[in-house]
């Protein structure tokens, strides 16, 4: 009996199962009375429109898994991996293009699933509540820039993993994985630059009070911001967020126009003074050095699998080959990531708390950096209670109760100074 046989769809069912797990507590948490935090800022009707809007997530992303689980059940069972190295083979003799092939005919395999899903949610689920603001047009339009900078930007990363798998022995997943963080580095810098711009528009902020209180704290923490930009978040959704792009002297904080409507100066100079926080506490540079990490476990994973004929004979496939070995070896990675992912958001989440803490300490309005919590949590119909498996799970932000309250506990003592 093959091992494999067993194995593979045992961990494709497993994860769905686990995955499936945390939903279910994760819907069954909702709490019916709003919490005392949250008076003011959601009323009744609000609050059950957000229990609806996380059911009707919850749903959505258990029948999407399922789909997506069971489709590549019958591939693995049917021989339908073979099936597509068959015609990689016969499209041409050049090894390298039949790995493009055969990755190809799998994204648009996967595509031909994500799109209906997509549009479903896009235009039904966020539309129903509210936060939808994406045409047609723009769909497409963010369809095909995608497609076109998966082909030119992960063919590229594709054809180099390929060629070292190939032709450099024992030690090709060391310099897969070089040259994968070398890319992921490359694309950091040039995501603000050329990425972004495909698909959203960046002015600069006008010079208003708001900008100068911006600057005017960022030099207070001898922070060098090179400009703070507008982005039209409100061309596809309501929703707000602000992030930071760039690196030392070409960093620049991207704030949501929608944001921009909703907060008061001194909650957006809390949200900015959190971002720094992470800047000034290396969180950016340490979690790209974890995620550098797992992908040298994943690059070693592979190789100690690569082109293994009981593997191969699992997916009854006919030839052993590097292409094909890649999305094999996935599968069988798929609980070693999960529990590197479960690390990473650990790990985010601690973060996120000593970011919270900077803003606050340094910003020195704790109830700023309340009040924009709240803010962003009710304009978004954020889960308040979500159950902590859900969390461990998936989240790599703390849920925002534990957040507020993590910064009364430090700012609001007897001998802490606040507004």
């Amino acid at each position: 009996m093959n091992i494999y046989l067993i194995l593979i769809p045992a961990i494709l069912i497993g994860d769905y199962l686990l995955n499936l797990f945390a939903e279910i507590l994760n819907a069954r948490n909702i709490s019916n009375s709003l919490p005392e935090e949250f008076k003011g800022y959601y009323d009744e009707g609000l609050y059950r429109k957000s229990q609806d809007y996380l059911k009707e997530n919850t749903y959505f992303r258990i029948v999407k898994k399922a789909v997506f689980t069971a489709i590549l059940l019958i591939l693995i069972l049917s021989g339908g991996f073979n099936f597509i190295d068959i015609i990689a083979r016969k499209a041409t003799d050049i090894s390298l293009f039949q790995g493009l092939i055969f990755f190809t005919v799998f994204f648009l395999i996967a595509e031909f699933l994500e799109v209906p899903f997509s549009v479903y949610r896009t235009f039904n689920i966020e539309e129903k509540y509210g936060f939808n603001k994406t045409t047609p047009k723009t769909f497409v339009s963010d369809l095909i820039k995608r497609w076109l900078l998966t082909a030119l930007l992960g063919g590229a990363v594709l054809l180099f993993i390929l060629w070292f798998f190939r032709n450099l022995g024992p030690g090709a997943w060391v310099w897969c994985w070089l040259a994968v963080i070398c890319f992921e580095i490359f694309v950091t810098f040039l995501a603000p630059v050329l990425i972004m711009p495909l698909f959203n528009k960046f002015v600069p902020l006008e010079k208003d009070e708001l900008a100068e209180k911006i600057y005017a704290y960022a030099r207070g923490e001898n922070f060098h911001l090179k400009s703070i930009l507008k982005m039209d978040g409100s061309r596809r959704s309501t929703k707000s967020n602000a992030f930071f792009t760039g690196f030392g002297k070409n960093r620049r904080i991207a704030l949501f126009d929608t944001l921009l409507k909703r907060h008061s100066d001194e909650e957006l100079v809390s949200v900015l003074a959190h971002e720094i926080g992470h800047f000034k506490k290396a969180h950016i540079i340490k979690l790209m050095i974890v995620s550098f990490l797992t992908t040298g476990v994943m690059f070693y994973t592979f190789s100690l699998f690569l082109n293994n004929p009981l593997l191969f004979d699992a997916f009854k496939m006919e030839r052993t080959s590097v292409h094909a070995s890649l999305i094999l070896v996935a599968i069988l990675y798929l609980p070693l990531g999960t529990v590197f992912s479960i690390f990473a958001n650990a790990l985010s989440r601690k973060y996120e708390y000593q970011a919270d803490y900077y803003a606050c300490k340094t910003y020195k309005k704790p109830l700023s950096m309340i009040n924009a919590l709240k803010r962003l949590s009710a304009d978004n119909l954020s889960n308040l209670t979500p159950h902590r498996f859900k969390v461990i799970l998936n989240y790599s932000h703390p849920p925002v109760l534990k957040r507020i309250e993590a910064i009364k506990k430090n700012f609001f003592s007897s001998n802490s100074d606040h507004e």
